[in-house]
């Protein structure tokens, strides 16, 4: 499906809402609360781009030889039924102490502000904290400055390119870069001008050979309609070519050579598990086969675009 701006943004906010509300004795009072956090932070979001500042500084400041900077809880201490917002997330421990030591220790962080709400959200007897990252400004749609995130962007992109051993295409890294929800080029957090140039800056990272050779795995490129028949045809010839004797065995399609695995679930026929493999995970689809209503179920397929297309 399409992503769409106001309507990601209304669902989710509606979503964030409820969770914050649905548990308080005075509904109203809270949503009030909620509406007045995100004219302050923005609309709320599922999840981050690497490269925000709420990773980011305090994955510089305390564990600078990390890869990424990882998840909220791994970098701050004392969160609990946190919510994200596009400029910083509320926190709502049960401990007034936590509460309290949560606003100390990010406060001494610079680029991250926090304080203490006087209104209770998430539970009565909760004690919310909203953290704040003071560099994040909004453009007029609510997405994050253009010039900051396509810098902050970079930043985090060849922070560990002498590391690096491949290059991740744009289908891979684009709910890292983008955060969720996302669209192709877009989310909450960027819009479609900002998203496009992250793209481009990517794909010219990876031409120049600066992180290796380029790893391809995603297949988003590929419409759902075509993912899903290449997954059918590599499954079903298999089931085509399985022999109860034979759990594990190849058959060649389209030239090329599949690794194939079927096996009984419940050892009475019922469901089959299918794997099929070629080359070195050039192309990997795996799925559930119901013999008594012929259902097939499969993931998506992953691996290199030119080798799925050959089974279209």
């Amino acid at each position: 499906m399409e992503f769409r701006y106001p309507t990601a943004a209304a669902e989710v906010n509606a979503a964030k809402l409820k969770y914050l509300t649905k548990n308080l004795s005075d509904p109203i009072s809270g949503k009030n609360e909620f509406e007045r956090l995100t004219k302050e932070l923005g609309n709320s979001i599922d999840g981050y781009a690497t490269w925000h500042p709420v990773l980011t500084i305090p994955r510089d400041r305390l564990r600078p030889n990390e890869d990424r900077a990882g998840d909220l809880f791994r970098l701050y201490k004392g969160l609990d039924h946190v919510v994200k917002f596009v400029k910083g997330f509320v926190s709502c421990p049960y401990s007034e102490e936590a509460a309290n030591s949560l606003v100390e220790q990010v406060r001494n962080v610079p680029g991250l502000d926090a304080y203490r709400l006087d209104k209770p959200l998430y539970h009565d007897n909760a004690y919310p904290v909203v953290v704040v990252a003071t560099e994040v400004t909004l453009e007029a749609d609510g997405t994050i400055r253009s010039r900051d995130a396509i810098a902050w962007c970079v930043q985090e992109l060849v922070r560990n390119a002498r590391q690096a051993e491949v290059a991740e295409t744009w289908w891979n890294l684009k709910g890292e870069i983008l955060g969720e929800p996302h669209g192709s080029r877009s989310s909450l957090l960027v819009n479609q001008f900002t998203g496009g140039h992250m793209r481009k800056i990517l794909d010219a990272l990876n031409s120049s050979g600066m992180y290796g050779p380029v790893k391809e795995w995603s297949l988003e490129m590929l419409s759902k309609k075509k993912r899903v028949l290449i997954a059918e045809t590599l499954l079903r010839t298999a089931l085509k070519n399985y022999d109860v004797n034979h759990q594990a065995f190849e058959f060649e399609l389209n030239g090329e050579v599949c690794q194939a695995e079927v096996r009984d679930t419940w050892s009475d026929g019922a469901e089959l598990f299918i794997q099929v493999t070629i080359g070195n995970s050039d192309l990997v689809v795996s799925g559930f086969y119901y013999r008594e209503n012929d259902c097939l179920e499969s993931s998506d397929p992953k691996g290199k675009r030119a080798i799925a297309e050959k089974f279209l």
